[in-house]
């Protein structure tokens, strides 16, 4: 099948990567690497898994979402086995540095080597998911690996809605045993994770004419880590929003600045690493500006440097715009973003180290209409405290006359650590690596809950290759423990009783 993409930047495949073994895994890799596929936007990967199902023979459906499934008969003398589905999502998290031109609608994702580490140049990887729609690819395709019968399920959307496990029909599937393939830590097997909603804010404001002998200003944060707001959200690094507006609301308090635009971050499910800013202020204040500026960023790099070691803060002179968000707006905006939670808000009693429950303010957009739309997401294990910490950041936001909305939600996937499939695997990796692997839940969300509300007869778990960064452009996959994974699925499909 041919697929049209812009060729200005061929991927960085070097050769190294190509001789990386199994070949076949990493070939698909690249392949996957090659499609475009931003979430909502799956098609020409929805056609790619079609035209896979076709040209092996295996017999290929989907639903009205887009899901995609694809059956594997049995092997000789696995007939008798129980079904096993493999499950991974289409889709990928669209980040890049604001100083990269790349197109996520358009081009392929320029993937190198470095050392033990598949890396993508300034952009996310995509080996959330691609790796695990990699592995089952190369199940698929392979005529030697010994397997029972399988149901390979490839979902869509699952990064800004987890719209196809939500759309997940109740006779799609057959099989009783799900391993789902998205996690990232390396020898570790999931066995629960964390609920989720969506928190949207929407304020509107006025233009006013900025005032005369103005000084204008673009103050921006950038070089912030980021990463997953579900798996990096315990571990203090810096959120650009709420970095860009504590600036604000301190030079706000001792000088009469005026908003002209507030743009952070970008997806409800990553820290923001990036925000900027238009303000001004009366012209005889412009060396205050300055003033404030350097201390206010030597405080955060005695704070957070040792953390965000590549943070940079930056504040140029700007043309003063005309117009400016009224002020009584502006002062709203940048009081209840101060106020508005953003972290951890509890941990677990029960699982040491496991973050209960967290909220991340992630993003600031500038809409049409003269409005400005505050995006935050909430996590929680605990099903009342999702909707708790949802209700404190509702009821934040209200303070100030922002129409307030929540998004569906997903439910969390309660822990059974009686389970047979989890039971195969422990035994699979003692017998590998001599060593017991890690039982854990995570504190992101993964489709398993879902899935138990419309089969709620599944036993699952949740395993993948060491990954670092996701969700942002410091996504890095470990080659070494990508091999250790499949090595070890293959053998729980070809131990499984």
């Amino acid at each position: 099948m041919w697929f049209a993409f812009s060729k200005k930047a061929k991927s960085i495949y070097t050769y190294n990567m190509k001789t990386l073994e199994p070949k076949v895994l990493w070939n698909f890799f690249h392949e996957i690497n090659q499609i475009p596929r931003p979430s909502k936007k799956e098609e020409r990967i929805i056609a790619y898994l079609k035209d896979f199902g076709k040209k092996h023979n295996l017999e290929t459906k989907t639903d009205a979402t887009g899901n995609v499934l694809i059956s594997k008969p049995a092997t000789n003398g696995y007939e008798k086995h129980k079904t096993i589905i493999l499950q991974a999502h289409m889709d990928m998290v669209c980040e890049k540095n604001s100083d990269v031109t790349f197109d996520f609608n358009t081009d392929a994702i320029q993937s190198y080597v470095d050392g033990d580490w598949v890396k993508a140049q300034g952009t996310t990887l995509g080996a959330d998911n691609g790796i695990g729609i990699s592995m089952m690819l190369s199940i698929l395709a392979s005529k030697e690996l010994a397997h029972p019968a399988l149901e390979c399920l490839f979902t869509v959307d699952e990064e800004t809605g987890l719209t196809g496990a939500f759309a997940l029909e109740q006779n799609f599937l057959t099989g009783d045993l799900l391993i789902n393939l998205d996690s990232e830590d390396d020898g570790e097997i999931f066995v629960g994770c964390a609920g989720g909603i969506d928190t949207t804010a929407v304020l509107t404001y006025d233009l006013e004419k900025t005032p005369e002998n103005y000084f204008a200003f673009c103050v921006s944060v950038k070089g912030l880590t980021g990463g997953h707001s579900g798996d990096d959200i315990d571990k203090g690094r810096g959120n650009a929003n709420k970095i860009l507006n504590r600036f604000l609301w301190t030079v706000n308090k001792k000088i009469d600045l005026r908003l002209h635009s507030f743009d952070g971050g970008n997806l409800r499910n990553a820290i923001p690493r990036e925000a900027v800013a238009v303000a001004s202020v009366p012209f005889a204040e412009k060396e205050n500006i300055r003033i404030l500026f350097n201390h206010f960023t030597a405080d955060l790099e005695n704070e957070i440097g040792s953390i965000e070691p590549n943070m940079k803060l930056s504040l140029e002179s700007k043309s003063l715009p005309e117009n400016a968000i009224d002020k009584k707006t502006s002062d709203s905006l940048l009081n209840v973003l101060y106020a508005c939670p953003h972290g951890v808000k509890a941990m677990s009693h029960d699982v040491p180290g496991l973050v209960e429950t967290s909220t991340n303010l992630a993003s600031i957009k500038m809409k049409a209409g003269n409005e400005i739309e505050i995006t935050t997401s909430q996590r929680s294990s605990i099903e009342s405290s999702k909707y708790d910490i949802a209700n404190e950041v509702e009821a934040t936001l209200a303070l100030v006359g922002a129409k307030v909305t929540h998004g569906d939600g997903y439910p969390g996937w309660k822990p059974n650590l009686k389970s047979e499939i989890l039971e195969i695997a422990q035994n699979s990796y003692r017998k590998l690596f001599n060593q017991e692997p890690k039982i854990r839940a995570i504190h992101a969300g993964l489709e398993c809950g879902l899935f138990l509300e419309k089969y709620p007869h599944l036993d699952m778990i949740s395993i993948g290759p060491q990954m670092y960064g996701v969700h942002s452009p410091d996504e890095r996959l470990s080659i070494s423990s990508t091999q250790k994974c499949w090595k070890w699925l293959v053998n729980i499909l070809a131990v499984q009783d």
